[in-house]
């Protein structure tokens, strides 16, 4: 744990590339996680919002990330940089002014302001991360970044939590310091950190490149086990075993802090042992946690289950990497704006669909969980051994020109 704080402190202090991706995720997860994790709270003490009226917000919220493909539009006009830090200001913004007025009109533009900044943000993260990053430290950086996160989810959490344990909860006040702290590092990254030249000139263009095929069809897949979990693991131990509020934010500290210690460290076992070990080993887990989740009755198990989950989070950086490894360095801003739509696909229709499984049979969505895991799992065995351009999958040693 201090090596890693001590490895982000010395980033922070070079004022170089890697400086700006920390101080980057860290206003990403000031802002979005105090907007997350007191929206539900307040649309119904202040703004008297039922179920029609909070549905109707978190599908407005992942419009953008569906719309993420139009980041690549506006890299034509926008350097990447300075894109991302006025994409970090907007997530600001958006999160502190949430609270003015608590009416639902109001509030879903607030959402949606916040939302445009947030999903083009985590698009150029991504994007400039493969780019800045070298092939051999990716995985270790990328831990790190997710390791940072958990550190500042953490933080907010235990802020909040002491916070309302002695004051009754001021949403404006809240919202407006997140967001401000927000807006503050995007002009500090801006005034203080040097304007970093591409490289590699990017394509400013929208495509698909037959050779990234698997890419898209994992990042696919990620993003729709990803909803299973955030949509039905946590709304199981509430309908289940009837989980106390308390004990989900104890639960939400508990997973930050698992994820601060764990995600450098498999950050550097997928540099040992190579990408299609690292998402064997995490599809295989999975198949085990769903099939698990679909027949446990007992909620110790439950809560064990919902902790490995979210740690096998920290295992997408495989897929990350592996992309990184194959892909032509010009198009990674591209491909990063069009796989963040991708991913979201299964955000837009998964949710509702399951949802009418779960009325009938709510074992059986953990099911189709495992049964999209297994699915992953049969995939990244095409993964080659050493991936790079020309030997994108173990199908065929030759690239497929498009």
């Amino acid at each position: 744990m201090s090596n890693t704080i001590g490895t982000i402190r010395g980033a922070l202090l070079e004022g170089d590339r890697k400086s700006l991706l920390f101080l980057l995720a860290i206003g990403n997860t000031i802002a979005f996680a105090t907007w997350q994790v007191l929206l539900n709270n307040f649309v119904v003490e202040e703004a008297g919002f039922t179920g029609q009226e909070i549905g109707l917000l978190q599908s407005l919220r992942e419009i953008p990330g569906f719309l993420a493909f139009t980041a690549i539009l506006v890299m034509i006009f926008i350097h990447q940089q300075t894109f991302a830090l006025l994409s970090l200001a907007i997530l600001g913004i958006g999160t502190a002014i949430t609270a003015f007025y608590p009416q639902a009109l109001w509030l879903y533009f607030a959402t949606v302001l916040m939302s445009i900044g947030f999903h083009y943000l985590e698009t150029l993260q991504n994007s400039l991360s493969l780019q800045w990053l070298t092939k051999e430290e990716a995985p270790a950086v990328l831990g790190q970044l997710l390791s940072v996160k958990a550190l500042c989810n953490l933080s907010i959490l235990a802020a909040l939590y002491i916070y309302l344990y002695f004051f009754s909860a001021n949403y404006v006040l809240i919202y407006l310091l997140a967001g401000g702290t927000a807006v503050g590092i995007a002009i500090y990254c801006y005034l203080r950190i040097p304007h970093f030249p591409d490289g590699v000139v990017q394509h400013n263009s929208l495509f698909l490149r037959k050779r990234y095929w698997l890419y898209y069809v994992l990042t696919f897949l990620a993003g729709a086990r990803r909803q299973i979990f955030v949509v039905f693991a946590g709304f199981l131990l509430v309908e289940k075993f009837s989980f106390p509020i308390e004990e989900v934010v104890l639960l939400t500290l508990v997973n930050a802090a698992s994820t601060f210690y764990l995600a450098p460290k498999i950050g550097r076992l997928i540099s040992r042992i190579g990408e299609r070990r690292a998402l064997t080993l995490e599809y295989l887990g999975l198949i085990i946690i769903f099939i698990s989740y679909a027949f446990v009755d007992t909620l110790i198990i439950a809560v064990v289950l919902y902790l490995l989950d979210h740690l096998f989070f920290a295992m997408a950086i495989a897929i990350k990497t592996y992309f990184q490894k194959i892909a032509d360095p010009a198009d990674i801003a591209a491909t990063s704006s069009i796989s963040f739509t991708i991913n979201h696909i299964a955000a837009v229709v998964l949710p509702a669909l399951l949802g009418i499984v779960w009325i009938y049979n709510s074992s059986a969505v953990f099911l189709i969980g495992a049964g999209i895991a297994g699915i992953s799992l049969i995939l990244s065995q095409i993964i080659p051994e050493n991936p790079r351009p020309t030997f994108e999958t173990r199908l065929s040693a030759t690239v497929t020109t498009d």
